[in-house]
This record gives structure tokens, sequence and C-alpha cells, in this order.
């Protein structure tokens, strides 16, 4: 009975104990994460584990798309859908950046994160709007003249513009981190933007030249301008949202520090899923899609002209012999109606009965099958025959 309340006050320490621990660590955290990644599972700030969760969904169906473009691929036979497939898979490549990199900033600040960040957002919106303005290019070519660029043309467009932002953000980083000696995380956000002024002129250069894929005479790759067209303008709106947002609206709003993450966060979703959606995805369905062939005819198209009915004399020489003897069975078979129709003026309009005359018609395919030579009577037209 003396260790009652021994035991009472162990328990009682261990239930207090857990209590502190558990005020201590973020409410939906274990207690073993390092406080670096507190946002990738805090139920008190929510932001991360949505946009967390939007990301994982981007990178999934990302892979998809690559995984339906290699199962595909040998399948894909018409030139001008399988010379851009190395520009899509960058486009895809890039796009998967944009998720990834989007868990870089639901983390805390480090210096390494700091470096990511300040150089994998130019570069990775760089290749995926050198991806589209190579996309355009190659569509102005096909509306136009029905030809498209090689996809080596395609891709290494792509990743010579894309080395240019490359050039840019390592001058910034060398600059003011190795020559200056500042930490990666000290920069403003007006250096930020700053850095991005080359991938704003990509994005503006795209758009002006895919709105050129809309004229021309081949009508069927209009379809993927438009696309081209509604993708490169909700980047445009994302783009100018979430630099006012970055630049004015988090500072007027006195939430500057708490707010910066997650507006360049969700910049980068956004971004991502409005590639997957308005280009990637139908971009790999109509290289999938198996081509129509021009030349076959819809026989269920009644706005196609019919065939051409001419008579079987127009396209074949017939012997002189068989023309005169139709002539004379015409003859004798029109004597033989105006016959009946005199017998039987009594009935009134009633059509008169056809006559078959005793004299061997041969048929055309019988003339043709007999080598352009009338073929001899048989013996059953003896006769003259009423039918």
């Amino acid at each position: 009975m003396k260790t009652h309340p021994a035991i009472v006050f162990l328990l009682l320490f261990v239930v207090s104990y857990g209590s502190s621990e558990n005020s201590s660590t973020s409410r939906g955290c274990g207690l073993d994460l390092l406080p670096q990644y507190i946002y990738l599972c805090d139920l008190d700030a929510i932001w991360g584990i949505v946009v967390e969760a939007v990301a994982g969904a981007g990178v999934l169906t990302t892979l998809l798309l690559m995984l339906i473009l290699l199962v595909r691929l040998p399948f894909i036979k018409d030139k001008e859908k399988k010379s851009p497939l190395g520009m899509h898979f960058l486009f895809l490549f890039g796009t998967l950046g944009l998720f990834g990199l989007t868990f870089a900033f639901i983390i805390q600040e480090d210096e390494t994160v700091c470096s990511t960040r300040r150089f994998l957002w130019g570069v990775i919106f760089a290749l995926c709007f050198s991806c589209l303005l190579a996309q355009a290019w190659r569509l102005r070519k096909l509306v136009r003249h029905g030809k498209s660029p090689s996809g080596w043309h395609l891709a290494g467009m792509a990743i010579c513009l894309m080395l240019v932002q490359v050039i840019i953000a390592t001058e910034w980083l060398i600059l003011t981190v190795v020559r200056d000696k500042k930490l990666a995380c000290n920069y403003e956000p007006v250096d930020f933007v700053m850095a991005l002024i080359y991938v704003m002129f990509l994005m503006m250069v795209t758009m002006g030249v895919s709105l050129f894929t809309l004229c021309g005479k081949f009508k069927k790759w209009k379809k993927n301008g438009g696309c081209l067209i509604i993708t490169i303008f909700f980047s445009i709106l994302i783009w100018v949202a979430w630099i006012t947002m970055y630049l004015f609206g988090n500072t007027e709003l006195r939430k500057k520090d708490k707010w910066n993450d997650p507006t360049l966060a969700i910049a980068l979703v956004s971004s991502g899923w409005v590639f997957v959606i308005f280009y990637a995805i139908p971009e790999v369905h109509c290289t999938i899609l198996p081509s129509q062939q021009e030349n076959t005819p819809n026989y269920f198209d009644t706005s196609q002209p019919r065939m051409r009915e001419t008579a079987f004399e127009e396209d074949i020489q017939l012997p002189r012999s068989y023309m005169e003897n139709k002539a004379f069975s015409m003859d004798e078979h029109n004597a033989a109606l105006r016959t009946a129709g005199f017998r039987n003026g009594s009935l009134g309009s009633r059509p008169s009965a056809p006559f078959r005359s005793n004299v061997y018609q041969p048929t055309e395919m019988a003339v043709v099958l007999n080598g352009g030579t009338i073929p001899t009577a048989p013996p059953s037209y003896t006769g003259r025959h009423l039918w």
C-alpha cells in the first residue's frame, strides 16, 4: 500500500513531461523533426501542407506524362509529331523542376536553401519559356508552310536561350556572395525580381510569336497555337500577381517576413499547373493521337463530291460488230414495244409489257472477259419470248 503514492507521482511526472514536449513542438509534427522542416507538417501554418500536397500531385502528373511519351515513342510515325519530342521532354523536365523547387520555399531558410532559390528560380522558368518560344516558332512554320524545324534545332534553341539565364544567375551569386562576402539570404526582393528580367523578356517574346500561329492555311495546327496563347496569357497574369504582392503587397500589409515565402511557393505551383493543364496535356494528347490520312475518302461524309457516273462504253472501246448488233436489237425492241402498246390500247394508261428480242445481246462484261470479241449466242436464244 505504501508503493501507491510513488507510482502515482511517477505517472504524473511522465504526463507533465510529455505535455511540455508537445507544447514546444508544432501540432502535427513529430518530436524528432528539425525546426527547419516544420512548415511541411505544421497544422497551425496549413499553407505549407496545402502547397506541398498540390506540388506533389504536380510531380506525379508530370512524371506520368513523361512515362506516356516514353511508352508511345516507338509508335509515333508522323515526322511532324516526332521532331519536337526532345523539346517536350525538356519542358516536362522544367515543369518537374518548378514543382520540386516549391519545397525549397516551404522549408525555412539557410545558406544552401537561399542559394538554391536564387539560382534555380530563373533558370527553370527560362527553360520552360524557352521551350514555349521554340514551340511558337515551330507552330508558325507548320501553320504557314506545313513543315516543322528539326528536333535538334528546337531542343538546341531552348537550351541556348536557357543558358543566358544560367549566366545571369551565376554572375549574381558570384558578385554578391563571393565578392562582396554577403550572406546568400541577405538580398532585397527588388534584386530578386531584377535578376528575372531576361525571363520576362522571353515570356513577352513568346506571347508575340504565338499570336502568329493563328494565321496560316494549315488549320489543324491552330489548336496547338491556341493552347500556347492561353498558357502564356495565364503565366503573365501569375507573374504580375506575385511580383506585385512580393514587392508591394506584403510590405503594405506588414507581412513581409511571413508572406514572402508563401507568395513565391504559390507562384511556382500555379505556374506549374498552368503549364501542365493548358500545354503539356494537350501536346501529349496531340502527339500520341494517330494521324488521320488526308487522302482517305470518308464514305459517310455527304459533303464530298460523288464519283463520276459515266456509260461503260465511254471507257472501254467495244468492237464495231457489237455496236451494230446492239443498234439492231434496240430497233427491234422498240418495234415490239409499239406493237404491244397498240394491242393494249383499250387498257388506258396501263404500261405495256416489255418484250425481249431473240437476238443475242452480249453484256459489256461478257465482251471484256472474252478479250474484246463477240461471244457466240447460246443455244437457248432460238426463239422470241414474251417476258
